[in-house]
């Protein structure tokens, strides 16, 4: 899969959550993907492949990196609690699809209980960051 696939799937995902919202920034193009004003999510073109920016669990971002050649430090930003993930034969849709929602989900945790969203219940490989509180998982 290539880096324009792995932000389709990104993308499309984060679309499906919960008050996901995209904002587009022109000057650098960077497309931010938020929940309730805080991102989870960033998508921008390095110079020759397209790239996807998520917030990670540090020790589930240092096993990703030792696993998969195509997740690396987050770009741009802090390279403990984000990862980057280019196009490459190590990264597929089930992996990222899991990521967008565990970068999702670890930022749901930060807001205040009041301004969350309902998180979607865990899917995937059962890497998840942590798992939903039970009142708050929906299909």
């Amino acid at each position: 899969m290539d880096g324009q696939q792995v932000q389709r799937i990104a993308g499309d995902r984060a679309a499906s959550l919960p008050d996901a919202e995209l904002e587009r920034r022109s000057a650098p193009d960077w497309d931010l993907w938020k929940v309730r004003g805080k991102v989870f999510l960033l998508m921008t073109d390095l110079p020759g492949h397209p790239v996807v920016v998520l917030k990670a669990d540090p020790d589930h971002a240092a096993a990703l990196r030792e696993q998969h050649a195509d997740i690396t430090p987050g770009y741009h930003m802090d390279k403990k609690h984000w990862i980057t993930l280019t196009g490459g034969g190590t990264v597929d849709e089930e992996l990222v699809e899991e990521l967008v929602l565990d970068s999702y989900r670890l930022v749901v945790e930060g807001l205040p209980r009041s301004r969350r969203p309902v998180v979607p219940a865990p899917v995937g490989r059962g890497q998840m960051a942590s798992p939903a509180p039970p009142d708050t998982t929906i299909s």
